[in-house]
């Protein structure tokens, strides 16, 4: 007897235009994170906030985007993915309203955190959406490239958009272009974008939600903080603290009856592999990110604004690479592919390891938009197999483990990398700086490139040359050890995909059938059964 299976229902015009409208909130939320850099100066003068609070008015939002991503992936399979789509729409543009008004900085941090709950409650929506709206393989994996493109491009774009409306407007104007976006999803999601939830999800655990927020939020402030001050007790402790009660969560979800994260599915074939190579791309791509826009700055010394157009450029370079390896995937092994994208990613690092202070503009672009090609590739065809792997009730918390992995990966690039950076040009600054300059400026030359900067500019011109060249001399040196870093990981993730990747296909049913993840428990006195895994009629409902 040969089985036959019927092929997945193409998805057609109105899924696309249900698509389209996903993306809006997307890009906002992705443009968020990146959307302050230019009006820093304007709140600074306006709000008058101390120094504690203008790091609250940047980070409050990711922090506590991050902290929430997996409870809102989980309250997402119970509710409804649509459902909890609207409700953070609306939850992001009345705070975007209020960011624009504030007027304090208390009410900005205030409302950039509810901007972040926002966040949490659309990344993971919009991803697990994508995963109920297209059930043929091929267009699943050309829309989820084409939502990784969207995702990575609007961190690129967010300060373009600021410093142009800068240009023309006042701060509060960077808050109240979400505004629109918002009101035009609300309107078009419930008639495009069908729902879905997960009947047999259970109640939602509020004690393991408290305790994933208390995992995740005190292990990415202490690196991140550890990444922009150094090392601490404070911020090592933030960190083991963080490691306790992630342990606390993780056994709670073995023991729970309905857990939140369901453990089996990393049992998965090209799970947690995935998602382990989703951290090392992330790692790089946010890492190195800060090395090509200092030196876009203070290396060659353009405008923020001129900085932040050129750099859009290796996003505009990369933006068909992403749906371009999904059509690849449907010929060509996945973990082939993805160690691919880690090897291209390699020659990029390797085309910065020869940027000097003299080298052209070209020349940075050129390794940026080689390594940023490589890695789209990377993250969009993970992001396929991580979503692929799961069943479609666990879409919602699949998604929020995805970016999980991704606000990981980027925290310790940017700590890692940042330090590796950091400690070259404090070691090599020093013997380059002229030996008439007096102790406090060359202490201050010797903490950051910045720090160079600022000195030279006080100093008679032979001398502020002098510190010029050497500084970014050694921040090219920290740039090039930082690259062959980069390079140290972009290799393990290509063994890791070979190893850990190969023979995983989404959606395979060869693969569902033959690793089920058990339906959750059900318990009954002192026994627990398990129920059948629901596929007919008492299964997943989508409307």
């Amino acid at each position: 007897m040969t089985a036959t299976t019927a092929p997945a229902p193409r998805a057609g015009r109105r899924e696309w235009i249900g698509f389209t409208v996903l993306m809006l909130p997307l890009l906002l939320v992705s443009m968020d994170v990146s959307v302050l850099y230019f009006a820093v100066p304007f709140i600074s003068e306006e709000l008058r906030p101390t120094g504690t609070q203008q790091l609250w008015i940047f980070d409050i939002y990711g922090f506590v985007l991050a902290g929430l991503l997996i409870t809102m992936g989980a309250l997402g399979d119970r509710i409804g993915r649509r459902r909890l789509l609207l409700i953070g729409a609306a939850a992001f543009g009345a705070a975007s309203l209020l960011a624009a008004y504030a007027d304090s900085a208390a009410t900005l941090i205030a409302a950039r955190a509810v901007l972040g709950v926002g966040g949490a409650t659309l990344m993971p929506s919009t991803l697990a959406l994508v995963r109920n709206m297209f059930h043929d393989a091929k267009q699943r994996g050309t829309a989820i490239g084409i939502w990784t493109a969207t995702l990575t491009g609007g961190i690129a774009i967010g300060p373009v958009l600021s410093g142009i409306l800068l240009e023309h407007f006042w701060w509060g104007s960077i808050f109240l272009i979400n505004i629109p976006a918002m009101l035009l999803l609300l309107l078009l999601a419930p008639v495009l974008v069908p729902e879905f939830r997960n009947p047999t999800a259970g109640r939602f655990d509020l004690v393991s939600a408290v305790l994933s927020l208390g995992a995740l939020l005190p292990v990415i402030y202490g690196i991140k903080e550890m990444a922009r001050d150094g090392v601490s007790a404070a911020r090592v402790l933030a960190i083991v603290a963080g490691l306790l009660v992630g342990a606390l969560f993780l056994h709670r979800q073995r023991t729970r009856a309905y857990p939140m994260i369901d453990l089996a599915l990393f049992r998965r074939r090209g799970f947690a592999g995935s998602l382990a190579v989703n951290l090392l791309a992330m790692f790089a791509l946010v890492g190195f990110a800060i090395f090509t826009t200092q030196h876009l700055q203070s290396v060659l010394g353009l405008s923020p604004l001129r900085a932040a157009l050129w750099s859009l450029v290796p996003s505009l370079a990369v933006g068909g690479i992403a749906p371009a390896a999904a059509a690849l995937a449907q010929r060509i092994e996945r973990a082939y592919l993805i160690g691919t994208g880690f090897g291209i990613a390699v020659v990029g690092f390797v085309v910065l390891t020869r940027v000097t202070p003299e080298s052209p503009l070209w020349l940075l672009l050129l390794g940026a938009s080689i390594y940023a090609a490589g890695l789209v590739m990377v993250m969009s065809l993970v992001t396929e197999l991580v979503l692929g792997a799961a069943p479609p009730e666990q879409a919602g918390v699949a998604s929020a483990l995805t970016e999980s992995s991704s606000e990981l990966g980027g925290a310790l690039g940017m700590a890692i990398l940042g330090s590796v950076g950091a400690a070259v040009y404090r070691r090599e600054v020093v013997d380059g700086l002229p030996a008439g300059l007096p102790g406090d400026a060359r202490d201050a030359a010797r903490e950051t490139l910045g720090g160079a900067l600022a000195v030279a500019d006080g100093l008679p011109a032979e001398l502020g040359d002098a510190v010029l060249h050497a500084a970014r001399l050694a921040f090219t040196d920290g740039l090039h050890l930082a690259a062959i870093a980069a390079m140290v990981a972009m290799l393990l993730g290509a063994v890791t995909a070979l190893v850990a990747l190969r023979g995983a296909r989404p959606g395979d049913p060869a693969v569902l059938a033959a690793d089920p993840v058990p339906a959750p428990p059900v318990v009954a006195g002192t026994a627990v059964q398990r129920t059948p895994n629901p596929t007919g009629p008492g299964g997943p409902t989508a409307s």
